[in-house]
């Protein structure tokens, strides 16, 4: 499933600006959430809070993105004491480049908003794995177990 993601950079928090050439890290999960402060989004969350030292151990990066503004997402970091950042996509550029912007219903209405998905990017720049239309419960753990016999 290797193909190249296109280099890409999008504002963080920490005032940090992301980019994806020359990443260190074995491997980069990129996780995008539909929105802040929402019951799913918040859970998601805190499982890649709770995992990020086996990641990080694993040789992995973790940035959870959304359409959020840097504020919201600043204030949403520190209420779940996130250690690691947040990539704020108000424009939807990152979305669209990897296609997770769907129509969903939302009490009973149709609205556009994110898929819930992962990928895995390896340190070459390749998209060595990707999870789309995520349920969260135990999602964290198969992307851990995922990255953890990257090669």
């Amino acid at each position: 499933m290797s193909q190249t993601i296109p280099d890409f950079s999008a504002a963080m928090t920490s005032g940090q600006t992301f980019q994806l050439s020359g990443r260190p890290a074995k491997a980069t999960v990129l996780f995008f959430y539909p929105k802040d402060n929402t019951p799913g989004c918040t859970t998601e969350n805190m499982a890649f809070r709770d995992l990020h030292d086996k990641f990080t151990a694993a040789g992995a990066e973790i940035y959870g993105i959304s359409r959020d503004s840097l504020r919201s997402h600043e204030n949403f970091k520190a209420k779940l004491g996130l250690p690691f950042e947040l990539i704020s996509d108000p424009d939807e550029a990152v979305c669209l480049a990897f296609n997770v912007m769907k129509m969903k219903k939302m009490y009973g209405k149709d609205v556009r908003g994110i898929e819930r998905s992962t990928f895995v990017i390896d340190a070459k720049g390749q998209l060595v794995k990707e999870w789309r239309g995520v349920k969260v419960p135990g999602h964290v753990d198969e992307v851990l177990e995922f990255v953890a016999n990257l090669g």
